[in-house]
Parts: structure tokens; C-alpha cells; sequence
């Protein structure tokens, strides 16, 4: 893999360990935007999240990631996707392009061997980025873009957006690429103060494995 480093931005927090209300309300967070549940308001969280980057876009410092040239790019799922399944940064990406959040969304990176879910591995047994690179493809566009931002929901380490990175990189090799996640995950609960704590921070490649900041 050419990249080590990759920019990424986030809107939300979660701690997964925490136990304060703040902590609770977060998981509650994570799970409508895992599995991108209507809300009492009565729209998907994929398009809350939209509308609220949307409403508040120049306030964030991820504020670049969408512009008129972007196309956005929804992170494979760690299983081989199957009709009507369910597929959370498909649904970000569209959410966003309907909102005027980028150029485009290109549905050209695709998963096409299965990987164990890192949510339901022990941290030793989680995927890493060299097996996320080879376990994906890109499929050719008619053109090549002039920035791509790559679209998930929850990152924790951030193996898979550093798998993914560097596999378009190899067919878009003078295109900027950025990542946008939803959420990240605060392992330690001192770290977590507030669900919603908007950053640009970088994932890295470390020996075998990705860690990221913040």
C-alpha cells in the first residue's frame, strides 16, 4: 500500500464504555445511525445527518469536504452485499448528494471478499488495512475526479477507510482523497465529552495496523 496517512473528518462521537447519560445517549446515537432508523421527527438518520452538515456547513471544519467538485464514494460493507441489503454509507452518500453535499456519488468500490465484522471481533482479530486493501476492487469511472471523499458511518481505528484509500489511489492516482465518517468511536471515556464534536484528524498507518487522531 502507496498511503499512510489519511485526512479524515467527523460530525459525532460515541463511548462505547461510558456510563454517564451522555455516554447512554450516545450509544442510542449509534445505533439509529447503524441502522439508519426513523426518528421521531420522522425522517432516516442518514438524512438528518445531512441536513444538519447542511444547515451548519461553514461552522465545521470538514466544511471543504463538500464541494462542487466532490464525488462521494460509500464504504463497502465487510460482507459481500446482497440485494436489498442494508448498506448505511450508501444511504449517507445519497442523503448528502441530495442535499447539494458534493458533485456525485459513484458507487465504484466494492467489496468482493468478505471480511469478519470488526464490531463483533476481539480488537487482535479485527481486519487491518492490508487485509481491507485486498479484499476490495474499484471499478473504473468514465473520468477522473478532481477530489473524492470516501463515505462511512462508525470509525474506530479507521483499517477500513486506510484499506480503501489505497486501493482508489491506484486508479485515481492524482485525485485528492479525503474521508467523511459520521461518527467516531471514544474507546476511552475520559475522551468523551459530547456527541456532537465536529474535527479533521488523520488515520495512520502503524506497523500492520491503523490508528487514529482524534
Amino acid at each position: 500500500m502507496k498511503i499512510s496517512e489519511v485526512e479524515f473528518g467527523s460530525l459525532l462521537t460515541y463511548s462505547p464504555h461510558g456510563n454517564s447519560v451522555k455516554a447512554e445517549e450516545s450509544k442510542a446515537a449509534m445505533r439509529n445511525l447503524k441502522n439508519d432508523n426513523v426518528l421521531s421527527s420522522g425522517i432516516l438518520t442518514s438524512e438528518y445527518v445531512a441536513r444538519a452538515i447542511k444547515k451548519d456547513i461553514r461552522k465545521f471544519p470538514f466544511a471543504d469536504y463538500f464541494n462542487s467538485n466532490t464525488i462521494l464514494i460509500p464504504t463497502p460493507k465487510s460482507s459481500l452485499l446482497q440485494k436489498d441489503m442494508l448498506w448505511v454509507p450508501q444511504r449517507i452518500t445519497k442523503a448528502l448528494i441530495n442535499n447539494e453535499l458534493g458533485k456525485t456519488s459513484e458507487e465504484c468500490l466494492e467489496r468482493v471478499v468478505a471480511l469478519p465484522k470488526s464490531s463483533k471481533s476481539i480488537p487482535a482479530n479485527r481486519p487491518k488495512p492490508l487485509q481491507h486493501y485486498e479484499s476490495m476492487r474499484v471499478k473504473e469511472l468514465l473520468f477522473d475526479p478532481e477530489e473524492i471523499v470516501l463515505i462511512d458511518d462508525v470509525v474506530t481505528r479507521g483499517a477500513t477507510i486506510l484499506g480503501a484509500v489505497n486501493k482508489l489511489v491506484e486508479v485515481f492516482p492524482n485525485t485528492r482523497i479525503r474521508a467523511f465518517v459520521v461518527m467516531r468511536t471514544m474507546s476511552n471515556p475520559e475522551e468523551f465529552s459530547e456527541i456532537v464534536d465536529p474535527c479533521v484528524g488523520t488515520i495512520r498507518l502503524s506497523g500492520e495496523n491503523a490508528w487514529r487522531n482524534p
